[in-house]
């Protein structure tokens, strides 16, 4: 540790508040529930849009598709400008950049300006779960980070959970419009506040050092400069990276067929009228942010056993793949509401697992000065693939009429998963063999 950092620690206020690092979370936790609330915004517009502007499903899943490639595309530099400009900044340059994005949704007209704002909106979201991933590994040690990405996951889908509720009350009494301005002024009070709260462990002022030392003793020394450097190239030479990548993939697809689609598939497929779309809406999602947590705890647990803290969470990917694609594939089988909406939020319940302990895995695979990176490649492979899904699902609609084809896709989709994370992600990348592969 640096001279300098030795200062500040020893000038910090001595007021010291108890288990620090989970207010960090918290944090993390606010910026996942505005984010998916933001993506979740136009699904719940959606049949005024439809309506007011004379839009198709097709143009709905478009503007899903555009904005998951650009976020997607946006994957690839972001862990980098991460590193360079720290996350403290990113999260503040992130999530005023798509909360601008979801307000000027308010002001759109046409197809165009709606992709448009999309497309913003995905350059101001694909630092977030990078930058999560990256504060986690400072604030962090290995055992704990599972559940951890568990937690600040689950911001996802909490967002998507209350979104529906809210946002249709918002929606039906002042307008869609008014909406989306609500949720751009949200995201600004919040990048404010965290810049004001935010600093790393050896900064902060509250930090006591008993959870200063335990923090230390459980993660990778990211400053080290004896740290083998690996472009970002370099990367794409492990197996270990394609498994991430397709593994994340399989996920991203069903996801954004439930983020883009549900509350229309509930309207139209399931009788439910606009009104009550609201609550309905929300309990698959409910049921994701309880598989998030509960999936990060399964592989403390694991790894307190014995287990490798990469085997805890191999393990758990496995069996949520397989879950999950059995269960998507129930889907058109099922003949009522309620057992519908059962088979639904357990499918997405364990995606949320595989999504929460792919994030918390990256800093298993590679050290931690590469956490962020990693993630962001893991990610761009998730969403560039999974960018199909809502205009591929649109378009299946339009010509059918109905969603069970699409349903039948996902469930298989989901299943290759488990062979991407079994097969292809049984050890860590070696230090010894990145290096080399770094100076060949």
């Amino acid at each position: 540790m640096s001279l300098d950092v030795e200062d500040t620690r020893r000038q910090r206020d001595r007021r010291t508040v108890r288990n620090l690092r989970y207010f960090v979370l918290f944090w993390l936790l606010l910026a996942g529930i505005l984010n998916y609330m933001d993506r979740a915004s136009v699904s719940i517009a959606a049949p005024h849009m439809i309506e007011e502007l004379g839009l198709t499903q097709t143009d709905i899943g478009l503007m899903g598709s555009v904005f998951s490639w650009t976020y997607a595309i946006c994957q690839l530099p972001v862990g980098y400008l991460i590193d360079k400009v720290g996350p403290r900044r990113m999260y503040f340059l992130a999530v005023g950049v798509w909360s601008i994005a979801s307000a000027l949704m308010a002001l759109g007209h046409t197809l165009g300006h709606f992709l448009l704002f999309r497309v913003l909106l995905g350059i101001g979201e694909s630092p977030n779960s990078p930058n999560s991933s990256k504060i986690t590994t400072h604030w962090f040690p290995r055992s704990e980070r599972g559940q951890a990405a568990g937690i600040w996951d689950s911001g996802s889908k909490w967002g998507s959970a209350i979104a529906p509720p809210i946002l249709t009350v918002l929606m039906l009494a002042f307008g869609w419009r008014a909406m989306f301005l609500v949720l751009g002024v949200a995201g600004i009070v919040l990048a404010v506040a965290f810049w004001a709260f935010y600093r790393s462990p050896e900064h902060a002022k509250h930090l006591s050092d008993e959870e200063y030392r335990h923090i230390l003793a459980g993660r990778d020394d990211i400053e080290d400069a004896d740290a083998p450097r690996i472009p970002w190239l370099k990367l794409f030479t492990f197996r270990q990276t394609w498994g991430m990548m397709l593994g994340f993939f399989t996920s991203i697809w069903i996801w954004n067929i439930f983020i883009t689609f549900l509350p229309l598939y509930l309207q139209n497929s399931l009788g439910v009228s606009i009104g009550q779309t609201g609550v309905v809406a929300s309990v698959p999602y409910v049921v994701a942010a309880l598989g998030a947590i509960f999936g990060g705890r399964i592989t403390l647990v694991l790894a307190r056993r014995g287990r490798s803290p990469l085997a805890s969470k191999r393990i758990a990917l496995i069996i949520a793949s397989l879950g999950a694609g059995a269960l998507l594939c129930l889907v058109p089988l099922v003949s009522t509401f309620a057992l519908a909406l059962v088979v639904l939020s357990l499918a997405l319940g364990l995606i949320a697992v595989v999504q929460s302990q792919a994030w918390a895995a990256t800093s298993d695979i590679v050290p931690d000065a590469y956490a962020a990176r990693f993630g962001g490649i893991m990610n761009f492979g998730g969403y560039f693939g999974g960018a199909l899904a809502p205009v591929v699902t649109g378009m299946v609609f339009d010509a059918t009429g109905s969603y069970s084809p699409s349903f039948i896709l996902a469930g298989l989709i989901a299943a290759l998963g488990a062979v991407f994370f079994g097969l292809l992600i049984r050890r860590p990348i070696p230090q010894r063999e990145a290096a080399e592969r770094a100076a060949a």
